[in-house]
């Protein structure tokens, strides 16, 4: 199966999120949640807790996961899969980082 058509969207620098912390991006009605690890990773996801809808971005980022604030589920950053009993997961964005820049892929159309 083929993927499907993305483009690159530059948004924002890598200095604008802290280590271990978090930003918001809109694109049309979807919020995305970006975060960077205390390696310096940068992950985008749905801003949006696969349990009741929390927002991820304000969550405690950790390793290479997230804790919602609301119902403390955890989210792994590289898949967007909970992790332990709870099930479900939200769609996860790739991203790459020029020059201290970050581009987020978003689907064409």
């Amino acid at each position: 199966m083929q993927a499907a058509p993305v483009h690159w969207v530059e948004v924002g620098r890598l200095s604008d999120i802290p280590v271990r912390g978090s930003r918001r991006v809109v694109r049309g009605e979807t919020v995305i949640a970006l975060f960077r690890t205390k390696a310096g990773e940068v992950h985008a996801l749905e801003d949006r807790c696969p349990h009741k809808g929390g927002p991820l971005s304000e969550g405690i980022v950790h390793g290479d996961c997230v804790t919602c604030p609301l119902h403390n589920w955890v989210v792994g950053l590289g898949d967007g899969q909970a992790r332990g009993a709870d099930e479900g997961s939200v769609q996860r964005y790739d991203t790459r980082i020029d020059d201290g820049r970050i581009s987020l892929a978003v689907p064409e159309g």
